[in-house]
């Protein structure tokens, strides 16, 4: 996984029942946008994620576009 500041991150729920969680990585402490990233959570919460095995997760990045004049 590569990932860059500004990121939109969803990871599923651990369990049954609980809920995605949707975040904005606001920091990359891997080598080439690997993890740890650190993560601001849509509900308020800040923290330090390495996925591991099982995980699933994905990484939007926003596009950007360059016109010349």
């Amino acid at each position: 996984m590569k990932a860059v500041v500004g990121d939109r991150i969803t990871m599923a729920a651990e369990h049954v029942g609980e809920r995605v969680r949707e975040g904005t990585i606001r920091e990359v402490h891997g080598e080439n946008g690997a993890p740890p990233y650190l993560v601001e959570w849509s509900d308020g919460h800040s923290g330090l994620i390495h996925p591991g095995p099982g995980s699933v997760l994905k990484c939007e990045h926003e596009e950007t576009s360059s016109q010349g004049s």
